[in-house]
């Protein structure tokens, strides 16, 4: 998916401020506001163990709002990852384009990588506890195979930015560079629980010394 694309998906996530609200408008943008309440309790308990009531518990809308506005907790998680990752896979554009330099992409993009580890961990644990679960639950493996298409999309113009910056081809496939990439960032993830900073600088090194090795020889 290109990024025209899921900053299309982004537009229609969110609602933009007008100066009169449609009626879909205003059902939109409370379905945004539940989803943004709603992330807080699924990153501390996860897929399994949260239930509508308990996300309306722990927000300012009673079961009965969020129950009008979602049908069941499957639908509301399913936004609500949705949601957040259609925002999250954006997030390394600015980075992209700002770097002038091979070195400077690195820079920027380890930062970032550490930025949204420190900020965003329970929400990443939400994404991969989702993730597992789509394995014995089929109604997920949709969704879930359509954010993993823009996690690697995004992935991918990392990459091929740094290629094109250090004037070398890519050796790899966009599949295998998010799987690595990916794969490292779960490592990091899971290493947050005890020892946070050992993981954020494991991480750093450890793109540091990939990105090259991406790329063909010179």
């Amino acid at each position: 998916m290109s990024a025209e694309l899921v900053e299309e998906s982004v537009a229609t996530a969110t609602v933009v401020p007008r100066r009169r609200r449609t009626k879909v408008d205003k059902h939109q943008q409370r379905r945004d506001q539940l989803a943004e309440s709603a992330l807080v309790t699924l990153g501390e308990l996860g897929y399994a163990r949260t239930s509508l009531r308990e996300i309306a518990a722990n927000s300012p809308f009673s079961h009965g709002v969020v129950h009008y506005y979602f049908r069941d907790k499957f639908e509301l998680i399913v936004y609500c990852v949705r949601f957040h990752k259609s925002t999250c896979v954006l997030r390394y554009d600015d980075v992209i384009e700002a770097a002038d330099s091979a070195q400077g992409l690195i820079d920027g993009f380890v930062a970032k990588l550490r930025e949204t580890l420190v900020e965003d961990a329970p929400m990443h644990r939400l994404w991969y506890d989702l993730r597992t679960a789509s394995m014995f639950e089929e109604p997920l493996r949709e969704t879930v195979a359509l954010i993993d298409g823009w996690l690697q999309d995004m992935v991918w113009r990392v990459v091929t930015r740094y290629a094109s910056l250090a004037d070398r081809g890519i050796a790899v496939p966009p599949a295998t560079a998010y799987a690595i990439v990916d794969g490292l960032f779960q490592q990091a993830l899971l290493g947050m629980h005890d020892h946070a900073s050992e993981a954020v600088d494991r991480i750093e090194a450890s793109i540091r010394d990939l990105l090259p090795t991406l790329l063909l020889p010179a």
